[in-house]
């Protein structure tokens, strides 16, 4: 697949086939955010692959009981790992959820290029899902994601819903 076509057809999936994913296709889809860029090559991150149908479980009421957990073969939780320096100047220790962001979105676009579906989730209680997985205190989790093959076929269409490019950049300057 193109790189564009994965871009342009990145979709929120919500609902999965029970369909295991194949070790290999897991694999290339953790390489890509094992690989992605970080500052001053921190990679300051963990991921921690969910397949346990109980514990899958046990995720949804810490996620705001988003259910689509539950549903997907497999879980992936994004960590941050404490930082020391403070290479991000204005943005200080949050630097660290740009470097895991960056890594959790080329996990996505990878699973997106291997057919799987993937959603974003952010809304968790911290303190309940680092609980369930036994993440220690001075790790937090930035993002998961369900990670499985969509139910529906027609799911990976090309995004419709956004700003014109002329709303979104800008040429040199704010204006005005």
């Amino acid at each position: 697949m193109e790189f564009y076509d994965v871009l342009r057809t990145r979709r929120s999936i919500r609902s999965f086939k029970p369909d295991p994913v194949d070790e290999a296709v897991l694999e290339r889809v953790l390489e890509a955010a094992r690989i992605a860029p970080s500052g001053s090559n921190r990679q300051p991150w963990k991921f921690i692959v969910i397949k346990s149908r109980e514990t899958r479980e046990r995720l949804v009421p810490a996620c705001q009981n988003q259910k689509l957990l539950a549903e997907a073969p497999v879980v992936i939780a994004a960590l941050s790992l404490p930082i020391t320096s403070n290479r991000g100047m204005y943005m200080g220790k949050f630097s660290v959820l740009l470097d895991v962001s960056i890594a959790f979105d080329h996990l996505l676009l990878a699973a997106r290029r291997e057919g799987l579906g993937t959603c974003w989730i952010g809304a968790f209680d911290n303190g309940e899902v680092k609980n369930i997985l036994g993440v220690p205190e001075e790790v937090q989790v930035v993002a998961l994601t369900p990670l499985g093959y969509p139910k529906d076929p027609e799911a990976f269409q090309p995004v419709k819903e956004r700003k014109a490019m002329k709303e979104v950049v800008l040429q040199e300057k704010w204006p005005g």
